[in-house]
């Protein structure tokens, strides 16, 4: 029994170390530039090509890594025990609310500065929009949202909603399953329903390491070589974008598709070794915050780099390296006072993962352990 409690706790702590590391991680993909401060001019040589790496590259393998791990924990008492009843009403309250409340805030907020003449040309128009734009920009019906990052969101309530489909398919038919939804997310096909297919895909592996009850500590043993295999992947898929883009041939994307696959092996791998750090060990205590900042920190990009236009700064790289710590700095500290002044509203806000994470505090070291596979999505 004490060795199931930890193999659980262990499981439970890596995948919250992953959501934090992978959503920091995110924070740089979505990093405001324009044209003229494109990476691919290669203005400044070596630190554009850092940001190829970072931003095109490493931090990709967020999205399908944090879809395997929806897809995972939503199975992982197997195909007899799932409600998708109960999974829809609870995802409504977890995913669907938080999605709605952010992103229509934000183009509440858009709206406002934009009659006011602010944030033009840093933000879709929104005063001007069309009936049908503004159905996009406010529950990304047909394309990105406002808030872009919570695309996510939406894509993975589509998953959501498959959900029962995908199992089956998946319990009786793996490999074939996995196959097709691999040519699927590779291949230069429509994206159909989705507006990233790697999430289905990603969240597909998870359902089948679920369900067929793989050891995701097996590979634990080669941390090392799978980390630095995958690190090598990124370099070298890294040079290949700097050559090629922005307009990549098709090769290159399909190329970048994989390289984004294999980080969800490559950030379970990474996991691993992070977790036994004192601050990897911090980090997986997060809670909601990587849920907080995956949903604000978009916003507060887009006007840190209103600021940064505005007071007339030249020298693009520094804002590149120090606006993504600063962001994460700043929300990490709104997350702590919004968490002890407004804990109601935070939960909401956070899908109900603040008050989970506050709760899971005074719960006994064992129960904690058997409880925490079943954090939210």
């Amino acid at each position: 029994m004490t060795d199931i409690v930890d193999v659980n706790a262990n499981i439970s702590s890596r995948i919250n170390l992953m959501r934090i590391v992978l959503i920091s991680g995110i924070v740089f993909v979505h990093v405001p530039h324009d044209p003229a401060t494109s990476p691919y001019v290669g203005t400044y040589g070596v630190l554009d090509w850092l940001r190829v790496f970072l931003g095109d590259s490493l931090f990709r393998v967020g999205v399908p890594c944090l879809s395997a791990i929806s897809g995972y924990l939503l199975f992982r008492r197997g195909l007899d025990s799932f409600d998708y009843g109960k999974t829809l009403k609870t995802k409504a309250r977890t995913v669907l609310l938080p999605f709605l409340i952010w992103n229509i805030a934000f183009l509440a907020l858009a709206f406002v500065a934009q009659s006011k003449g602010i944030s033009f040309g840093y933000l879709p128009d929104v005063v001007g929009a069309s009936a049908r734009e503004w159905l996009n920009l406010a529950v990304a019906l047909q394309d990105l949202p406002i808030n872009v990052p919570l695309y996510f969101l939406r894509d993975l309530l589509l998953c959501i909603v498959l959900s029962p489909v995908l199992a089956w398919l998946i319990k009786r038919y793996p490999m074939q399953t996995l196959a097709l939804l691999l040519a699927y997310a590779v291949l230069p096909l429509p994206n159909g329903i989705f507006l990233k297919k790697s999430i289905l895909f990603g969240f597909s592996a998870g359902i089948y390491m679920s369900l067929h009850r793989v050891d995701v500590r097996s590979l634990d043993r080669f941390s090392w070589p799978i980390t630095i295999a995958v690190l090598g992947a990124s370099v070298l898929l890294s040079l290949v974008l700097f050559q090629y883009g922005p307009d990549f041939p098709v090769w290159v994307d399909m190329l970048r598709s994989l390289t984004a696959l294999s980080g969800i092996l490559g950030s379970w791998a990474v996991s691993e070794l992070l977790v036994r750090t004192n601050v990897g060990a911090s980090l997986a205590r997060g809670g909601g915050l990587s849920f907080w900042i995956f949903c604000t920190h978009y916003p507060l990009l887009v006007l840190f780099w209103m600021i940064w236009n505005r007071a007339g700064f030249g020298y693009y790289p520094a804002f590149y390296y120090t606006v993504p710590f600063i962001t994460i700095a700043i929300l990490v500290a709104a997350y702590g006072l919004a968490g002890r002044w407004l804990p109601n509203l935070t939960a909401i806000l956070t899908g109900s993962r603040a008050g989970a994470a506050r709760g899971a505090k005074a719960r006994p070291a064992e129960q904690r352990a058997e409880l925490s596979p079943q954090q939210r999505t």
